[in-house]
């Protein structure tokens, strides 16, 4: 089950990744249209500067009549309409006097030429100020709802893949990263989402923006508008390269990415190792090793993309200066005034912004596009170890737990596990012990379906594992690790995970059960005393008697002890073991042994050499062999630690 460190074509299809989005978009989609719809105006007002110098120039700086009739199928219907809507509210107010118009659309229909540059002199800087501030309350109001909807977008999508995340089985860990698979389900999904709606709302910004410049270029002069367009068309030709070099360079980026963020994981989990062995310089140099090979990809994807820009803006200078040849032609001719060769220029000017931008904005929807591809890799990828339909559920394990026959492998083509068969029942306890890699643990993580067998079958109650809900079969099981993994918060917290309805006396019974009361009450805080963490602050010790604690907690019927004592001193083992034997009492007992004081009292030990069983009897049955596995694994293993405790 390994998650891709390629992106595949699909990354850039864009349909495909937007039906994929969609549940995702779906919630927050109004907030989400309503950012883009707002982003609409605001690239649309600059077109009203532009257009805003034409008569500003022609009719105040030089001071150029105005001819009316020009503007007559506008102006007259609407003196008709707004003197007649002004007319009908005044008329219910007493000394009314009826609003005449006819006198003025007279004027106009007559062509009168007026001068008018005083009044636009006053009124056209509030037009510019009014549009400014029409622009900044739009972006805010964009912006605002553009970032909410991004956020929420990414949280749900966040909440959904850790949901994702929990459903998979060891093997997914086994064959993945820390740092990859904490990228993907984490770094991508924010990206995914944040650039999704912000790198639309930019386009959509930019679109309309362009077209609201475009169409003044077209009022200003058509001719000159024809010309400008196809100059300035061949500014977007270096947008249709940026897929290829986006896809290539993000490839080798998300490798590099996942490497780096595995080794800064590794060096808050492995610290006192490094510090030990003296590694800090060896760890640093790997790092910084890490850190230049994505500072090169980062340089390459500039280097690929970065000319863009420069590009575009050299292609747009050759536009601009044909475009004020072509304009000063038409101007010297009279077809066109100064203020429209302005308000054209202007806008040209304006216009390369937004075709600017477009370059970058189609670089970072690339880059969500590829994000979007992770995300959809990790949703895609679904666990091997799920309830089957139909899947029975077990109130508690009555009888019998059986291997028959159980082939188990890792990797294909390499078996763990060889024709495995041997039953415990109900109250019974048994120990497998063997040498370091024989399958001892592998046959403890089958139980509880931590992996799934490659053949034969392994039942409870005759019935095959596999059958049974998964939620109810690891209900009646409780494992204590060899390394116990504790959770950072304090240690009731810890404990309680083992059954989140204890009452307080439960708690305090698998407390003192767990020989924790005496530590406790040491505690100024008791069981609310925070362990940091992974447990940073508590010993071996303590840390195997909180895991105890927690097992006891479940109360389940089966308990899998796995090396529980290994690592531990003779004083912390004693203690601890009094703790498990508690946790024994009248339960179905499976022990991984290191240690002759944790299989002394089983009812039966089976030796696992080399994935198989190949002996199996009490211990006064065992030792009485010469030649048996388990005398000779008892002398090698054993009989030093019985000379010592003797």
């Amino acid at each position: 089950m390994k998650l891709q460190e390629v992106v595949n074509d699909r990354a850039f299809d864009y349909k495909y990744m937007y039906r994929r989005m969609w549940p995702f978009v779906k919630p927050y989609l109004f907030r989400g249209l309503l950012a883009i719809a707002l982003a609409v105006p605001v690239g649309l007002l600059d077109a009203a500067i532009a257009l805003a110098l034409k008569p500003y120039l022609d009719y105040v700086i030089n001071r150029n009549p105005i001819d009316l009739s020009q503007f007559q199928s506008f102006l007259v219907p609407l003196l008709k309409n707004g003197s007649g809507l002004i007319n009908g509210i005044l008329s219910h107010f007493d000394g009314f006097k009826e609003i005449n118009v006819q006198p003025y659309i007279d004027f106009i229909i007559n062509g009168k030429e007026v001068y008018i540059a005083e009044f636009l002199a006053f009124w056209i800087p509030f037009l510019v100020i009014g549009v400014a501030l029409a622009q900044g309350l739009l972006k805010y109001f964009s912006g605002y709802l553009n970032d909410w909807a991004g956020i929420k977008m990414a949280n749900g999508l966040k909440a959904h893949l850790f949901a994702k995340l929990l459903t998979f089985e060891s093997a997914l860990y086994d064959k993945n990263s820390s740092g990859l698979i904490s990228s993907r389900f984490l770094g991508d999904a924010g990206g995914a989402c944040a650039g999704l709606l912000d790198n639309l709302k930019t386009i959509v910004d930019n679109v309309t923006r362009s077209l609201g410049l475009i169409a003044v270029l077209l009022i200003t002069s058509w001719k000159l508008s024809f010309f400008a367009l196809i100059m300035l068309g061949g500014a977007f030709l270096p947008v249709t390269l940026i897929r290829k070099l986006v896809k290539q360079v993000s490839n080798e980026s998300m490798i590099i990415g996942s490497k780096l963020s595995t080794s800064i994981y590794e060096t808050f989990s492995g610290n006192r190792i490094i510090t030990a062995f003296n590694l800090q310089k060896f760890w640093l140099n790997k790092l910084v090793q890490n850190i230049h090979e994505q500072f090169e990809l980062q340089m390459k994807l500039t280097k690929r993309v970065g000319w863009l820009s420069p590009l575009m803006y050299l292609i747009a200078s050759f536009g601009i200066a044909g475009v004020m040849w072509y304009g000063n032609t038409l101007f010297l001719s009279g077809e066109m005034t100064s203020g429209s060769l302005t308000s054209f220029v202007t806008a040209l000017l304006l216009l390369y912004r937004p075709i600017k931008s477009m370059g970058n904005t189609m670089a970072g929807m690339q880059g969500s596009f590829v994000a979007m591809n992770r995300v959809m890799d990790a949703l895609d990828l679904e666990p091997t170890i799920k309830d089957r339909p139909n899947a029975v559920k077990i109130d508690t394990i009555k009888n019998t737990i059986r291997f028959e026959n159980v082939w188990f492998e890792y990797d294909e083509n390499a078996p763990v596990l060889k024709d495995v068969s041997f039953d415990i029942k109900i109250g019974e306890s048994m120990a497998l012990v063997g040498n370091s890699g024989g399958g001892k643990t592998t046959i403890a993580n089958l139980i509880p379906r931590f992996y799934d067998i490659k053949s034969g079958s392994i039942k409870i109650d005759g019935i095959d594992i596999r059958q049974i809900e998964l939620a109810s079969l690891r209900q009646n099981i409780a494992v204590v690790f060899q390394d116990n993994f504790l959770f950072t918060g304090t240690i009731r917290e810890n404990i309680i995970l083992g059954n989140f309805n204890a009452s307080d006396a439960e708690i305090q019974k698998a407390v003192k059960d767990a020989y924790l009361k005496e530590f406790i009450a040491e505690l100024p805080e008791g069981l609310d005393t925070e362990i940091g963490e992974r447990g940073v602050r508590l010993s071996g010790g303590q840390k195997q008697r909180v895991a105890i604690a927690r097992a006891m907690l479940k109360n389940a019927p089966v308990v899998i002890l796995d090396e529980a004592t290994s690592a531990l001193d003779n004083k912390s083992e004693a203690i601890v073991q009094m703790a498990m034997d508690k946790l024994m009492e009248n339960k179905t007992v499976i022990v991984i042994a290191h240690r002759l004081s944790t299989i002394k009292n089983v009812n039966k030990i089976a030796v696992v050499n080399e994935g198989q069983i190949v002996e199996m009897g009490a211990h006064n049955e065992l030792i009485q062999n010469p030649d048996g596995a388990y005398k000779m694994l008892y002398d090698m293993q054993f009989r030093e630690e019985t000379e010592v405790t003797a």
